[in-house]
């Protein structure tokens, strides 16, 4: 399985961005995809997923990210999408996506959960 993300670059604060993930090797159906970012010096971090067929498309996010993010996929193209809006400086950062084949209900938040890794891109929110 191979992910590979796009879509970063540099916007200025207030502004938005989607991020591709696009999938291939399988059907995005079998698997939970999951964003992740991380910051210079800080941990990476799950910031959203979307399960698998098994779990119906459910989505997750974290608190600080709801109400900007919006994670959706098209399973046609293989490919999931980060929208985000009303971004601010905090939100600098590499983001990864990543892909979770363990049946389940709701995807999962965890970095240990995903096995398979896209290179990252990078996303800078700057004026």
């Amino acid at each position: 399985l191979q992910l590979v993300e796009s879509g970063g670059g540099l916007v200025q604060p207030g502004g938005s961005l989607r991020l591709s993930c696009t999938v291939s090797g399988d059907s995005l159906r079998y698997w939970s995809i999951g964003w992740f970012r991380q910051a210079q010096g800080k941990e990476r971090e799950g910031i959203s997923c979307i399960s698998s067929s098994d779990g119906n498309g459910r989505t997750n996010y974290i608190d600080s990210v709801k109400g900007r993010l919006t994670i959706s996929r098209d399973i046609a193209k293989n490919t999931v999408y980060l929208q985000m809006n009303s971004l601010k400086p905090e939100d600098t950062a590499v983001y990864y996506c990543a892909a979770d084949g363990t049946v389940q209900s709701m995807c999962k938040l965890t970095r240990r959960q995903y096995d398979h890794w896209g290179a990252g891109t990078p996303v800078t929110v700057s004026s």
